[in-house]
């Protein structure tokens, strides 16, 4: 699903992270941590095709990251789910019209299938009845959970979660955890940056660490 090998991650001249060897199978679920700076951000936005991995060898969900093209990088983030600390959702616009957007710039034309998908994702995150709201009339999990509904849209591959509870308090956090957790179950592999050790302790997976420009797995 993802494998980097001696990958060097920059941000335009600067070297953030050297020499990194990291493995994620179909179906895991792994963390990312390290202190602010470290380069968890940094390697989130390569894996993404926000910047461009200029050496070592990096494939994830079939794209090969060195050759990655402008023009693959919506095909990309099709296949990947991507979500944000503070949640990125169009203020102007209702939830069911955050989403009918993200479907439409993707593609989809028919109505019916448009309805019934995000009645889908709307369901898997449990906030079906949510879809006539404006994003300022939720709650910090509720609109965390429209920006997973959103990620989900396209049935990607796998997720990436970069401090996806950074902005909630611990209660609604595990709450997010929790459907993160049951859409892992769905076979969709995660890779989630945070910051959250308690959430470490109480959902443990296999744990990478950012730390003096390396990546390397906490045992």
């Amino acid at each position: 699903m993802l494998e980097l090998q001696k990958a060097y991650i920059f941000q335009r001249d600067i070297l953030i992270l050297s020499d990194v060897n990291l493995k994620i199978n179909k179906g895991d679920f792994n963390y990312l941590i390290g202190k602010t700076g470290s380069g968890k951000s940094s390697l989130m936005k390569t894996l993404y095709g926000d910047l461009p991995l200029q050496q070592g060898e990096g494939h994830i969900v079939g794209f090969d990251l060195h050759k990655l093209k402008e023009k693959d990088i919506p095909f990309l983030r099709r296949k990947i789910g991507i979500v944000f600390q503070d949640f990125k959702l169009l203020n102007d616009r209702n939830v069911y019209e955050n989403l009918l957007f993200v479907l439409r710039a993707t593609g989809w034309k028919n109505k019916a299938e448009i309805d019934a998908k995000i009645e889908d994702v709307l369901t898997k995150v449990d906030i079906k009845t949510k879809g006539f709201k404006m994003p300022y009339q939720l709650s910090g999990g509720e609109q965390q959970r429209v920006a997973i509904a959103r990620a989900l849209l396209n049935n990607p591959e796998m997720i990436l979660a970069d401090e996806p509870t950074g902005n909630l308090d611990p209660k609604t956090s595990i709450e997010i955890m929790n459907v993160l957790e049951e859409i892992n179950k769905l076979g969709i592999t995660i890779l989630m940056a945070t910051h959250d050790y308690a959430l470490i302790l109480k959902f443990p997976h296999k744990t990478m660490k950012c730390e003096a420009g390396k990546v390397f797995e906490v045992v």
